[in-house]
Parts: C-alpha cells; sequence; structure tokens
C-alpha cells in the first residue's frame, strides 16, 4: 500500500455512513423552498408563467392534442408547508403539468425476452430492459407509480427520460408545457416526501388524482434556471465527496457558505427550527474541518443579530426608549457638535426584519465615534509623552492581537484625554483586505495606558446602558460585513471606509435585557465551537500520529 493511498483511506473512513444522501436531500430541499439562491425583483413573477400554463394548455385542448384537466380543489393555508419567497406562487401538481398516462403500454417479460433489445424500457425506477419499439420520441418526466422506493426513496422518484422508449404502466409519464418547468417538477417530486399522497402498506401506490393534488411551490422561471445552475454546482461537489472521501478545502467552502448562509438567513423562529434541523442532520459529514466551524460561528451570530437565538420578552418593553435616552445623551454631550432628533429609518433600507420591540438607527446617533492619531506629524511638541499605540494589525474581529509589536507614539499632554482608550470602547478597523474593513473588538485596558492611531476607529456610549458587547457583536455579524463591503471605497488590493460611512450603518437595538440575554447565548455557543475546533484539531492530530505509526511498519513500507 502507498502512502497517498493510506492517506486517502483515511480520508474515507472519516465520511459518516449515510451522509450523503442527507446532503443531497438537504440540497433538494433548500432549492425548492427559495433559499439556494437569492431572487431577484427583475424577474417575471412565477404568476406570469402560471397564466403561460395556463393559456398553453387550453391551447392544446381546443386542438384536441390533450385532454382537458379535471377541476382541481383550492389550496388552502393548511397544505402550504412554508412561506414562499418574493415572486413565487403555489400551485397543484396537475395545474403545471400534461399526464400522458394514457399512451402507456405494458409488457410482460417473457414477451420482451421475445423482441430485439434496441430502446429503453422504463419501469417505476428507471430503465429495467431494452426493446423493439418505442412510444415516446421527446424529453419527458416519469414518476414512479408504485413499489417501496415511494416510500424509502432508495432512488430518485423523479427522473427525465430522453431519446425513443418505452414506458410501462409503473410510471406516471408527464409532460410541461415549458422545458424548465418539467426540470423544476422533477427535483421538486424528489425533494418532497409522498408518503401524505401513497396509498397501500404492502404495495405502496401513488394514483394519478394523488399526484396531481400534490402542492407545488413555485418560482419564476429566470430563477428556476438559478436554482438548477446551483444544484448541478453542489451535486458535483458531493459527487466528489463520494468519489474521493472528502472535498478540497476551496470546494468544502463553498458548500459549507451556500447550506449555513441559508441557516442565518433564517426570518422567524419557525424557520429557523426548520433550517436547523435540515442542517444538523448533516453536521457529522459538514463539521469535519476548522473553517466550517468557522462558517457556524458566523451563521450564529447572524441568528443573534436578528433576535432569532433567544426569545422575546414582554417585561423587556421597548428599545426605542433606550434609544431615546441615548439620543438625549448624545445631545447633552460636548462631543456632539450637532442636535440629533429621534427619527424612523426607513424600512426597505433595513437588512433584515426584527422583531417588534427593536428599533433600528444610525450607529452614529448611539454612539461617539473618533479618529486616532496620526503617525509622522511634525512640528514642535510642548508637552510630549510617549505612550503605546494600537494599529489595524492588533484589532481583529472580536479580540485584539497584541502578539504584533506594539509600537510607541509621542503625542501631546494636552491630547490625551482625545486618544487615550476607555475601558469598554469599541476598536474598529478603517482599511485593510476588502473582506477586512470593520472589523470590531472591545478594548478591555489590556494595557495600562495605550492610544489607537488614524487608521482604527474608537467608538463610545454616551450612557451606562450601552453594551459595547453588543455593538462588537453586530459589526461583526455578516449583515454589517455586507454593509462595509458595499459602503467601502476599494482598490485592487485594498478597501477602506470614512467615519461618516461608519456613522451611517443602520444598527438594530434591542432592549437592553435582552441584549444581555443575547450575548450570554452567544458566550455559550462560541465555547462549544471553541471546543468544536479543539476536538477536530486533537482528531487530526491523533490520525496523523496512527498513520506515521503505520508508515513505520516493514510490512507497510514494502508494499
Amino acid at each position: 500500500m502507498s502512502r497517498s493511498l493510506l492517506l486517502n483511506s483515511f480520508e474515507l473512513l472519516a465520511t459518516a455512513s449515510g451522509a450523503m444522501t442527507r446532503l443531497r436531500k438537504l440540497i433538494l430541499t433548500l432549492a425548492v423552498q427559495g433559499k439556494l439562491v437569492p431572487q431577484d425583483n427583475t424577474d417575471e413573477p412565477a404568476s406570469e408563467l402560471i397564466r403561460e400554463i395556463h393559456s398553453k394548455k387550453s391551447q392544446l385542448t381546443t386542438q384536441g392534442k390533450i385532454k382537458r384537466d379535471k377541476p382541481l380543489v383550492g389550496i388552502s393555508e393548511d397544505e402550504k408547508p412554508f412561506e414562499l419567497p418574493a415572486g413565487w406562487e403555489w400551485i397543484r401538481f396537475g395545474e403545471a403539468s400534461i399526464n400522458r398516462d394514457g399512451e402507456r403500454i405494458p409488457i410482460s417479460s417473457s414477451e420482451r425476452n421475445n423482441r430485439a433489445k434496441v430502446y429503453d424500457y422504463y419501469g417505476a425506477s428507471g430503465v429495467i430492459d431494452k426493446i423493439d419499439g418505442f412510444l415516446f420520441d421527446k424529453t419527458l418526466l416519469l414518476i414512479g407509480e408504485d413499489g417501496a422506493n415511494l416510500i424509502n426513496r432508495s432512488t430518485p422518484i423523479a427522473f427525465l427520460a430522453h431519446g425513443k422508449y418505452w414506458v410501462n404502466n409503473h410510471a406516471h409519464v408527464i409532460d410541461t408545457t415549458h422545458s424548465e418547468l418539467m426540470r423544476y417538477l422533477e427535483l421538486f417530486i424528489n425533494a418532497m416526501s409522498l408518503e401524505p399522497y401513497v396509498t397501500g402498506t404492502a404495495q405502496p401506490k401513488m394514483n394519478q388524482a394523488k399526484l396531481n393534488s400534490i402542492v407545488i411551490a413555485l418560482p419564476p422561471l429566470a430563477e428556476q434556471s438559478r436554482i438548477f445552475t446551483r444544484v448541478d454546482e453542489l451535486m458535483k461537489l458531493c459527487d466528489a465527496i463520494e468519489q474521493k472521501g472528502r472535498l478540497t478545502n476551496e470546494k468544502h467552502a463553498q458548500l459549507i457558505s451556500t447550506l449555513f448562509d441559508a441557516l442565518g438567513s433564517s426570518e422567524s423562529a419557525h424557520e429557523l427550527t426548520e433550517n436547523w434541523q435540515r442542517v444538523s442532520g448533516s453536521f457529522d459529514l459538514l463539521l469535519d474541518r476548522t473553517e466550517a466551524i468557522d462558517a457556524l460561528e458566523q451563521a450564529l451570530v447572524q441568528l443573534a443579530v436578528k433576535g432569532l437565538l433567544t426569545p422575546q420578552e414582554s417585561n423587556d418593553g421597548q428599545a426605542i426608549s433606550l434609544l431615546a435616552e441615548q439620543i438625549e445623551a448624545a445631545n447633552a454631550s460636548s462631543e456632539r457638535r450637532s442636535r440629533t432628533e429621534l427619527q424612523p429609518v426607513d424600512t426597505d433600507s433595513v437588512p433584515f426584519e426584527i422583531p417588534s420591540s427593536w428599533v433600528w438607527c444610525k450607529f452614529g446617533e448611539v454612539v461617539h465615534v473618533s479618529g486616532g492619531v496620526t503617525l509622522g506629524r511634525k512640528g514642535v511638541i510642548p508637552n510630549p509623552v510617549s505612550l503605546p499605540y494600537l494599529r489595524v494589525a492588533n484589532v481583529q474581529r472580536g479580540g485584539l492581537n497584541l502578539d504584533k509589536e506594539v509600537k510607541e507614539v509621542t503625542i501631546d499632554l494636552t491630547e490625551l484625554p482625545r486618544f487615550l482608550l476607555k475601558d469598554g470602547d469599541l476598536l474598529i478597523t478603517e482599511g485593510g483586505d476588502w473582506d477586512k474593513v470593520g472589523r470590531t473588538c472591545t478594548w478591555r485596558s489590556e494595557i495600562a495606558q495605550c492610544l489607537h492611531q488614524n487608521h482604527v476607529f474608537k467608538v463610545r456610549g454616551y450612557t451606562p446602558n450601552w453594551l459595547p458587547e453588543w455593538g462588537e457583536l453586530y459589526l461583526n455579524s455578516p449583515s454589517a460585513r455586507q454593509y462595509f463591503a458595499a459602503s467601502s471605497k476599494q482598490t485592487t488590493n485594498l478597501a477602506s471606509i470614512n467615519m461618516t460611512e461608519l456613522r451611517n450603518c443602520l444598527f438594530p437595538l434591542p432592549p437592553l435585557a435582552e441584549q444581555r440575554r443575547i450575548l450570554a447565548k452567544v458566550r455559550t455557543l462560541t465555547e462549544l465551537c471553541r471546543n468544536l475546533r479543539a476536538t477536530i484539531s486533537k482528531a487530526e492530530f491523533s490520525r496523523g500520529l496512527v498513520a506515521d505509526a503505520l508508515f513505520a511498519e516493514p510490512a507497510l513500507a514494502s508494499q
């Protein structure tokens, strides 16, 4: 056994049994719920697609090419399993499709044995034989009508048949008015549980009436194309796992990003519960390296700042009173140059919905933002004092890096109140790599007296009811990072934000008691993530020791 082959064997053992089936199911589920690709408000809505379907089916009926559809009952609210994205519509399967079951012809195996093997012969689970004739000469959607696979789903229940082929009476034959729609129906049927539509136990069966009654979440046609592209990409990544045992770091990161972005995009407690159940079912496969833990932690932070990690409590009060208190204190401060009035934020501009007890504001309304010492200043300093100062390299997300050299700078003694850091100040980076702009951490007097340079903003609250940890949490969240990326001035390798852009950052403010509960929950989850990282590191170290020991064996070395 070669060294590379042995290492590959270890990688294959790291993949959990059955994990790929769950992962593929998760991808399909996210796709048909509109959580795999972003919506585009310029897409023609699905309501227009439905009108086109009705029109084309009416024309085909008039021409005698298809039979008139049997009336289908309306879709009740109880039948809708989730909330639709903008531009989507609910529709029953029979309304969206054209059934061609009447053209099927079953042929017994004994008769097929006496005929030439030329064209594919389809049954409930795919091609089961070949025959010397064909019934269909176009791409159609086939869906298993009976058999245990309707329940256990060991193979896809819906699949496309191409070219010339024959279909027996164990697979429904489905046509559509739009080719994209056919593939989407295939994807949707394979994503959902068919148990509510199946009759019989010894021999499960889904008849035509049951199939037609299935409720479909229908996206706009343009979004369907984007969904197919993304599903194909992710399924290729799944193929890579099965072929190689584990993904490369880059491809693994793509997969993790897609799945945890869907988790972080939850907009309600109910939706979060559903998304968490789906993603957590694949944790043993997904959380196999520290980068995945980082992505999970970012998803948890996003949920935290949306108010979805902890419940709201009625006795917390309303955050609008806290905001009014902060603005009043700011207006009374000598540091505030102009007066600010309490004004509502345009809800169309906010990045996400917040609980009713919260309020959106501009960051600069509740804190004082100031710049730091400019290095290399010329001229005489009357009362010089030399003190250490923090650079961009020292300020990381969620903490300081004091391993980087902390240099000193000389300022005038009269400037000390302006540049000296106080316990609880937020430190925010002005510039750096484009994805690192706005890194935020809280100063905890790690150095007795310390200043900050002009590329690190200092943020200080006006009242004791300002919690810098909440500001740190939000400014390091995916939503704030997107704001900084969009607002920053970018060059080839670097980006930066100015003080005005920082002050204008939209900021969600919960009641004070809820801020404390959220921060406590985040600390607990952060500790769990830290333990997961340690477990992964320990496991990787242990595998390395085992591999080294095995390679040292003469029997292995000689093979």
